[in-house]
């Protein structure tokens, strides 16, 4: 085992949620990026600074995630921050990869020392530097291949949050406002929305999350997700990201997709939402 800052995380979930052949993967990407381009946009927008995008596998949302990823082609990151919540491990706070890289099979992309060691010194006590939360981790994971075809060369800072109670969300947000509108970094808030839930109810629940979204509104947010109003399992990377879009200045909230596993797989009994948005 290499030390713990030579450590290359490797691919969990593919071969699962994307395919673990090199080739098949870079060709699905670009076909579902592709059809994301024939959806008309009548306005794209520019300066993107936040990508909101799900992370189940690409069968059910991909095409979803598409939706932002198309945006990238006319954009130039050097780092790029993707914050997810933690599915397989509970722990306090925010957990900040402390290896050397993570790879796909698309090839390994190195983390951004200099953005990380910021990072952490402006999240202080909420945040530690390890690897709590990474090595089985799919919602950072699956967004990674759909960066490394749209912007080839970039760093990577990967953020799991532990617990998304309001108080890790605000400290977040803080920490999150020194990077918004930064030409060279983007911010990838990793969430899907309401789970196993009848067709209806769940859309009915999600359009409560995307009208908190389209109005930048991370408080209505967090008391719709904390009241059950909307459901969503990343939301606190959202309410986060929505914070730091506002304390800035962002202004404009684009919702680009919205469906759920019912529209893929034709099961409507219990289905679970996705969404893609960018904030410029």
């Amino acid at each position: 085992m290499p030390e713990e800052s030579e450590y290359v995380r490797p691919p969990a979930v593919a071969g699962l949620f994307y395919s673990l052949s090199s080739g098949e993967l870079r060709s699905s990407v670009n076909e579902l990026l592709a059809g994301a381009r024939g959806d008309v946009i009548d306005e794209p927008p520019e300066n993107i600074s936040i990508i909101i995008s799900p992370h189940a596998g690409y069968l059910y949302s991909g095409f979803t995630a598409a939706h932002a990823y198309s945006l990238l082609h006319k954009h130039q990151f050097k780092t790029v921050i993707v914050i997810s919540p933690s599915h397989r491990e509970y722990f306090e706070g925010l957990s900040v990869f402390s290896g050397k890289a993570y790879s796909t099979p698309l090839g390994e992309i190195e983390i951004d020392g200099e953005i990380r060691r910021k990072f952490m010194r402006s999240a202080g006590k909420f945040a530690v530097e390890s690897q709590l939360g990474h090595k089985t981790e799919h919602a950072v994971e699956v967004q990674l291949p759909f960066l490394q075809e749209t912007l080839g060369d970039f760093q990577l800072v990967s953020v799991v949050m532990g617990d998304q109670k309001r108080e890790y969300c605000t400290a977040l947000g803080k920490v999150l406002s020194e990077f918004v509108g930064d030409p060279d970094i983007l911010l990838v808030a990793s969430s899907d929305l309401s789970h196993y839930y009848d067709y209806e109810t769940a859309n009915v629940m999600d359009e409560i999350c995307i009208q908190d979204i389209q109005r930048l509104d991370a408080e209505a947010l967090a008391d719709d997700l904390e009241n059950r109003r909307c459901e969503a399992c990343g939301g606190g990377t959202i309410v986060a990201c929505l914070q730091a879009a506002k304390s800035e200045g962002l202004s404009k909230a684009s919702i680009l997709y919205h469906c759920n596993s019912g529209d893929t797989s034709g099961d409507k009994s219990a289905v679970v939402g996705y969404l893609s948005a960018v904030i410029s």
